[in-house]
């Protein structure tokens, strides 16, 4: 197995923890008695990655990184397959999200909220008994 290339960064081999266990489902016997399912995991704390990427990733995805994969009969297509997974779990979690810009309320929906509370006082008086002095 080969170090994992994420984006820029490149993650060791030594880092990624790789099990291998039944995965069940389709596949019949095969499946039930041969480990081809993988669970590859990255401790984020004792990474080499950059402080920044580290701090990130426990933001976004927490102190493990942890991918699943049983899609395939084959342990070695799985395999692949989870460092793919893991790959894109990176890269997504490292892009940032765009800044919200912040708007007003158009007048519209500003009208429409007014009458729905209008509404609603109307909904709320119709339950109240009629008034006996009138």
């Amino acid at each position: 197995m080969r170090d994992l290339q994420v984006g820029q960064f490149t993650i060791p081999v030594e880092e990624l923890q790789e099990t291998f266990e039944t995965s069940g489902g389709p596949g019949g016997q095969h499946a039930n008695r041969n480990a081809t399912a993988v669970r590859l995991r990255l401790v984020v704390a004792s990474s080499s990655l950059p402080n920044e990427v580290r701090s990130k990733l426990r933001d976004r995805i927490g102190e493990h990184v942890e991918v699943v994969a049983a899609d395939s009969r084959s342990q070695y297509r799985n395999r692949a397959i989870a460092r793919q997974r893991m790959r894109d779990k990176i890269e997504t979690a490292l892009v940032d999200p765009p800044t919200r810009r912040e708007t007003r309320p158009t007048r519209a929906s500003q009208m429409k909220r007014m009458e729905e509370k209008r509404a609603k006082g109307q909904t709320k008086r119709l339950r109240k008994p009629p008034d006996p002095d009138i």
